[in-house]
């Protein structure tokens, strides 16, 4: 998740998976995948810039096995069995 500025000034978290395009009109126009659309303050470079330290820093998690699959985990560490 990527934290946002809208046009009126309230932060916003979005997924930055669900990302489709991101243009300057001048104004920086966000269309997710969902089909929605949000206006933001930040420039396009910028989200393109956090994307990049998101997906960077989600993977140098995953490289150095803080993010493991449940099956690769302890067994007191796997989610509880459905009865």
């Amino acid at each position: 998740m990527i934290e946002l500025t809208k046009i009126n000034g309230v932060k916003i978290l979005v997924n930055s998976n669900l990302i489709e395009t991101v243009e300057e009109t001048p104004d920086t126009v966000i269309n997710l995948t969902t089909g929605k659309i949000i206006i933001a303050k930040e420039s396009r470079q910028e989200i393109k810039n956090l994307v990049k330290l998101t997906r960077q820093e989600y993977f140098r998690r995953v490289f150095d096995g803080e993010l493991l699959p449940y099956s690769e985990k302890s067994p007191d560490e796997q989610p509880p069995k459905a009865p």
